[in-house]
């Protein structure tokens, strides 16, 4: 009896694109982006008005890796015992238990982030970083894989606590989901119409077509594509750049140039390509880079964002041959 075939990177990505497109509709960007962070194990920040899809794509992303999901709601009296979990004593055997939270998931939808104080967010850090976390003095492991989304609304900011730069710097990527196109609106109207409801997976039709083990396969596929010694330059001149562009005040660390060619090796196995290509680099660097600078006053004042500044930083800096 002959054993399956590991998925291959490109097929992982083809089949989750497919599933994923069953229920979120013309997002691909954000699709592609969010597979890219999963399998290059970071996480990813959602940014949206309400009703762009960024709940539905987490429960979908969970949905077709036959993942366990998690969403906790994000509001200004939410407490870090209430994400990670804690101790409760124990009636019947007079004993306190640990009760784990809801962080103890694969999947992670922190709904409205920017809702919580920051001892709240804070909570994420060790979770986001360690792939663990400290409840009662043990040191707990968190399930293998673990994925956050974090969600955050760019127009609301009453009753909101902007993330500080910490904790955003732990994001791999921060992806914004812009109003669909015209064509794409129809066709959610059209879905709407003939009684499939977008708002479920399971009634979109979204099936578990991978799983655990082709997210592994995946990774050990995405580690053998080779990084050259150009392209590894050709990052830090792009973070390097960052920090000395007079619109900016703070520039890319040394952890966005880490996320950065990690995300492009993934980006170039979906690809079908066996090394990383300047593209690969170039395409990545506004999702990598925005959310990790902040503007001088002056720049801002000027209608300058991070993206325009990134486009203007990309063509300085001359990508290797």
């Amino acid at each position: 009896m002959t054993e399956p075939t590991a998925v291959t990177a490109t097929d992982f990505y083809a089949r989750l694109r497919d599933q994923l497109n069953k229920a979120v509709v013309g997002q691909e960007h954000a699709i592609r982006l969010c597979a890219v962070a999963l399998v290059a194990q970071g996480h990813v920040l959602l940014e949206g008005v309400p009703g762009t899809g960024k709940t539905l794509l987490a429960k979908s992303i969970a949905r077709a890796l036959d993942l366990q999901y998690s969403r906790v709601q994000f509001t200004p009296d939410l407490m870090p015992a209430d994400i990670v979990g804690t101790s409760v004593y124990d009636l019947a055997n007079r004993t306190f238990a640990l009760r784990r939270g809801p962080i103890f998931t694969n999947v992670l939808l922190a709904d409205e982030i920017n809702r919580a104080p920051a001892k709240v967010q804070s909570a994420l850090l060790e979770a986001m970083e360690e792939r663990g976390v400290t409840l009662e003095g043990q040191q707990l492991a968190l399930p293998a894989p673990f994925f956050v989304l974090a969600t955050q609304n760019p127009v609301e900011y009453e009753g909101t606590y902007p993330l500080p730069e910490a904790q955003q710097d732990r994001f791999m990527f921060k992806v914004r989901l812009d109003y669909p196109t015209s064509a794409d609106e129809m066709e959610v109207l059209r879905r709407w119409e003939s009684g499939i409801e977008l708002r479920d997976p399971v009634k979109a039709g979204v099936e578990p077509v991978l799983g655990g083990t082709d997210i592994e396969a995946c990774r050990a596929q995405v580690a053998k594509v080779v990084v050259d010694e150009k392209i590894r330059r050709y990052v830090v001149e792009l973070a390097e750049a960052t920090r000395t562009a007079p619109e900016i005040a703070l520039g890319a660390s040394t952890r966005a140039e880490v996320l950065l060619m990690l995300a492009a090796r993934a980006l170039a196995a979906f690809d079908g390509s066996e090394f990383v290509t300047p593209d690969h680099v170039k395409s990545l660097l506004a999702p990598a880079f925005r959310h990790r600078l902040i503007l001088r006053p002056e720049a801002e004042v000027g209608g300058q964002t991070p993206d325009s500044v990134l486009e203007a930083v990309a063509a300085r800096v001359v990508p290797p041959r």
